[in-house]
């Protein structure tokens, strides 16, 4: 809820946060939206499914993950990681280098 708030704080407009896999795919395939965030882990589910969808998509995304790069998807080594524990600072800077122009 912290990162929820540090992003309606700066004026970004929220969806999630998203709680599973499912709501995921269905948020991608309902919302329009300009980026997201991924924590690789979802209740004990890899985001893969959700991490290709937002590829195929076009949508940038950034992944969150305390498992450093080898928690992340292999196709997927090369995009923006927010690591965690993250500062509000690393948050707003990632944002900022990878928002869509």
């Amino acid at each position: 809820m912290s990162l929820e708030d540090l992003l309606i704080d700066r004026g970004v407009t929220c969806l999630g946060p998203v709680g599973s896999l499912v709501s995921a795919l269905a948020t991608i395939s309902e919302s329009r939206f300009d980026m997201a965030l991924l924590d690789v882990n979802l209740r004990g589910e890899r985001i893969d499914p959700v991490a290709d969808c937002l590829a195929a998509a076009g949508i940038p995304f950034i992944f969150t993950t305390g498992h450093g790069e080898d928690g992340l998807p292999h196709a997927y080594r090369d995009r923006p990681v927010i690591a965690k524990p993250y500062s509000d600072t690393a948050v707003i800077d990632a944002l900022l280098r990878c928002r869509p122009c």
